[in-house]
């Protein structure tokens, strides 16, 4: 009979979409965690298309998936490349009519203003992550629910595309994995060259850059059970450590007319489940 250790009963190999993984006991059993990650929406106000099809998102989730805990937002969310901050408004105008939180974190498209005078990291927080529930540390925030922690790591480098984790962040997320709650960490940044790239030029834009640090420093804890990411637009659902290390498509890139890319994710009675949803 085979035997199971501690940390792979915890942390079960997820094998496709919408099975199941073991989480950590000290969630609340009767609960029910339910939420969407929306990545790399890029909505430009010179594009209209791009504004439409994040009032379609609106729309869809508050009609079809009415339970939400809250909406994930992966970085990109913005192309932050209109004068002053007129798309960040309307960013914001659209998703707060959301029927539930949204929690949010950015991308380099947020951290790389085309101009001087777009907004900064200092008005992303107050405009997207003050006054929603979250302990803010530095760039970093985290939401605790149900028993859960959900972190947001600004992966983000100023006025780049490549990312990393600061001291800081991983400072941050070290201190609360240390609380043995089941973890859940947001940012922008994949930690894996999952889509086999060869070009190195590709693979420091796209993959953390410290990633083998991080990967040390936080994937060895058991009660990371998941991660979120973004930035290279194509989908993945792979395992780094027993952690199930989710990419969710770029909600940029639809499958079909207005077949816009989401995540939905569930977590009940100590199991995940997770599907790639679209629009219509």
């Amino acid at each position: 009979m085979t035997t199971l250790t501690r940390r792979t009963f915890l942390k079960g190999a997820l094998a496709a979409t919408a099975s199941p993984l073991l989480l950590n006991a000290t969630t609340n059993k009767n609960e029910t965690l339910k939420f969407i990650h929306v990545t790399d929406s890029h909505m430009d106000l010179s594009d209209g298309d791009s504004v439409e099809a994040m009032e379609l998102m609106v729309s869809f989730i508050n009609t079809n998936y009415k339970d939400l805990d809250f909406v994930l937002f992966g970085g990109d969310n913005f192309n932050n490349n209109a004068k002053g901050s007129s798309d960040a408004l309307k960013f914001q105008s659209i998703i707060e009519k959301l029927h539930c939180k949204t929690l949010l974190v950015r991308g380099n498209k947020e951290s790389s203003p085309k101009y001087d005078n777009e907004i900064d990291r200092d008005t992303f927080e107050k405009m997207f992550i003050q006054n929603r529930g979250v302990t803010i540390s530095g760039n970093d925030w985290l939401y605790e629910i149900k028993g859960y922690n959900i972190l947001g790591l600004d992966s983000t480098i100023e006025k780049q595309n490549n990312g990393i984790f600061k001291p800081e962040t991983i400072s941050f997320a070290t201190k609360v994995l240390k609380s043995k709650k089941p973890t859940i960490i947001l940012n922008h940044h994949p930690y894996t060259n999952y889509w086999k790239g060869t070009e190195e030029k590709d693979i420091h834009k796209y993959v953390l850059n410290n990633t083998k640090e991080v990967q040390k420093k936080l994937f060895s804890f058991d009660n990371l059970i998941l991660t979120l990411s973004g930035h290279k637009h194509i989908d993945s659902v792979t395992q780094i450590q027993g952690t199930t290390a989710i990419v969710t498509r770029g909600f940029v890139r639809p499958l079909d007319l207005d077949m816009y890319p989401m995540r939905y994710v569930e977590i009940e009675n100590s199991k995940i489940t997770e599907k790639l949803i679209y629009t219509a």
